[in-house]
């Protein structure tokens, strides 16, 4: 199912963003801001890009996705029960103690999670070994690996870009949530990454800068990058923390609370009106 209509991609990405709000509402915790700001990234993945069935969730042969933020378990959770991996009822047991939709996704209790993830900084060297292991199977998968613009501060980014780049991973593809805020403020004074596209460029990734809102122009970079050869590719997608939730845009202390009754219903109330 490739959906290719963008008025139609809208509508499920603001379905996606309720789902998020839903979740973390009914957990009383999570991290709704930077969730809310990769739902349209998400939405084009699973929607138009990925070749993925929901009633094969273990199919050998099907594009991985790595959420290296971890921390934004209720996007990845939203949009994998609005493709029909599981049950939107579901997302109202988001950090249950019983349930399966942990805090940060779990590949063995959730239909949909590729990987584990969690401890930032990992994702991008499992991404990596991903795109080998199809390399050498021959199985022309791609691998996605979305990171947040805070966690490429670690370290361990900058070792799995060079390996990404010297072992020629060109079914690779990194997508920067570069919402440039993290959970202690802005990311250009906490720690500046900038300019991002020319450290990645230096790490021989082809690069390329999106609108992480405009679905016409995330399609084509997605479809750019599955043309380039000989190197991984680097989505650097600016977008807006909190993006859909006029309360929640642009502010950081947004970045791991869950809202209230009365926040909560102020939340639906606007993307139910999109």
């Amino acid at each position: 199912m490739k959906v290719k209509d963008v008025k139609e991609l809208e509508k499920i990405a603001n379905n996606v963003r309720i789902g998020i709000i839903e979740a973390v509402h009914s957990a009383n915790s999570g991290h709704p801001g930077g969730s809310l700001s990769i739902a349209d990234i998400l939405t084009v993945l699973y929607f138009n890009q990925m070749n993925i069935d929901e009633t094969k969730p273990q199919d050998k042969c099907r594009d991985r996705l790595v959420l290296s933020k971890g921390h934004c378990a209720p996007a990845l959770y939203s949009t994998l029960a609005e493709r029909g991996f599981f049950d939107k009822k579901l997302l109202k047991t988001l950090r249950s103690i019983n349930g399966n939709l942990q805090g940060h996704p779990d590949m063995n209790k959730v239909p949909g999670v590729d990987m584990t993830t969690g401890s930032l900084g990992q994702g991008l060297s499992v991404a990596n070994g991903m795109a080998i292991a199809s390399k050498l199977d021959g199985e022309g998968i791609r691998v996605y690996c979305i990171c947040g613009d805070g966690e490429v501060q670690e370290g361990q980014i900058w070792e799995a870009a060079m390996s990404a780049s010297h072992y020629k991973l060109d079914n690779l593809c990194v997508i920067l949530d570069n919402n440039n805020l993290q959970i202690d403020g802005d990311v250009d004074k906490v720690m500046s990454i900038y300019p991002i596209d020319e450290k990645f460029k230096s790490f021989g990734f082809e690069v390329i800068n999106v609108d992480g809102h405009n679905f016409l122009e995330l399609i084509e970079a997605f479809q750019k990058a599955k043309k380039v050869k000989g190197k991984p590719t680097a989505i650097i997608a600016n977008t807006i923390k909190g993006k859909g939730v006029s309360f929640m845009e642009n502010k950081a202390e947004w970045h791991g609370k869950a809202p209230n009754d009365e926040e909560y219903e102020i939340a639906i109330r606007e993307l139910t009106q999109n």
